[in-house]
């Protein structure tokens, strides 16, 4: 059976000093007499003790911590982001602080715990949860950044993907394709972001003199209410094609056009998303979406982050270009398979 860790307490016992004098000596900033601090550590070394890293977080030893905010972990999106942001700020040097913010929730009682910590740096990955007040309130002077998310009227930092042009490459392909009539389904309407996906194809169908049947706000990002949306479509409006606002609402909408509504895909109408999610790319769906540069993001967060890294000479909003991925939800006619009611495979001669 292994002994406990020795904690603070017993160390101050063990030498007969308070428990505050324990944890000052391991404060390089706390007021503690040199010899106190000498004696304190050097009995520390001796026994085998050494301070829990959180502790020493609280206590302000530690600068090599970068907070994560995140709210959204039903969304595989942010899963990706947060595990390849992770990794990268491991290999840099630096621990990750993890805070999951509960929509609904009292934000800034939420907010509080993280004020306590000695964080370096803020990483914010929430696009929907957090005011810029909150935001503002809970950095606290730390250095801070967003990630997907635009900073609007502050002067925070953002490292996002462009959603508007990868949001007019959705418009471009439809209309290479031959589509005329297009519907839009949003996740949400007060976020930066969602208004530019939305303006954006909106303007660009425009531009193409394509007619836009429809544009439906799902009230969020979910599989669930890209069902709903889907099934509350106008069809008798004739759209040829859906571009919904991530993947997630399109793997929802796509399912409820085939089993629900039992239409083909694309034969009948035709899907794309944003993100590039795992998902995405699955038989049932191979869908045609926005491939977010999630490496280039990290990377630009990461270094953006680092505790010694001078203030950023580049943009404040930083746009990185994101890409097309064509797949079979938008295939033309011709194509010899397509997927139909109950993502079954339909064959097809190629005209």
């Amino acid at each position: 059976m292994h002994e406990r860790p020795l904690t603070s307490r017993d160390l101050a016992q063990l030498i007969g000093v308070s428990q505050s004098a324990v944890s000052r000596a391991f404060n390089p900033a706390a007021s503690i007499a040199p010899e106190m601090r000498a004696r304190i550590l050097s009995a520390a070394k001796r026994l085998g003790y050494s301070p829990h890293p959180i502790a020493r977080n609280l206590t302000g030893e530690r600068r090599d911590v970068v907070g994560i905010v995140i709210s959204d972990f039903a969304n595989p999106f942010y899963s990706t982001l947060l595990d390849r942001l992770t990794q990268r700020l491991q290999e840099a040097g630096l621990q990750a602080l993890l805070f999951n913010v509960t929509p609904g929730a009292d934000v800034k009682q939420q907010l509080a715990a993280l004020r306590l910590h000695n964080i370096s740096s803020l990483i914010v990955i929430s696009a929907t949860v957090l005011s810029a007040r909150d935001l503002l309130w809970a950095a606290e002077g730390r250095r801070m950044l967003l990630v997907n998310r635009v900073a609007g009227e502050t002067d925070l930092q953002s490292v996002s993907c462009d959603s508007v042009a990868g949001t007019r490459d959705i418009a471009d392909h439809f209309h290479a394709i031959g589509v005329r009539r297009v519907a839009y389904v949003g996740g949400l309407e007060h976020t930066v972001i969602a208004r530019e996906r939305r303006d954006a194809f909106i303007t660009r169908i425009a531009e193409h003199g394509m007619t836009l049947t429809e544009a439906v706000t799902a009230g969020e990002y979910s599989y669930t209410a890209g069902w709903r949306a889907a099934e509350g479509l106008c069809l008798w409006r004739q759209p040829e094609a859906v571009f919904f606002a991530n993947d997630i609402l399109a793997t929802g909408g796509m399912d409820a056009l085939r089993d629900r509504l039992g239409l083909r895909i694309p034969a009948d109408i035709k899907v794309a998303g944003f993100d590039d999610v795992a998902m995405a790319s699955w038989p049932r769906y191979l869908l045609t979406t926005v491939q977010q540069p999630v490496d280039l993001i990290v990377e630009e967060a990461v270094k953006r982050a680092m505790p010694a890294s001078p203030p950023s000479d580049g943009p404040q909003d930083l746009r990185i270009p994101a890409r097309l991925i064509v797949r079979q939800s938008t295939s033309a006619e011709s194509q010899e398979t397509m997927l139909g009611p109950n993502g079954s495979v339909t064959e097809r001669t190629a005209r």
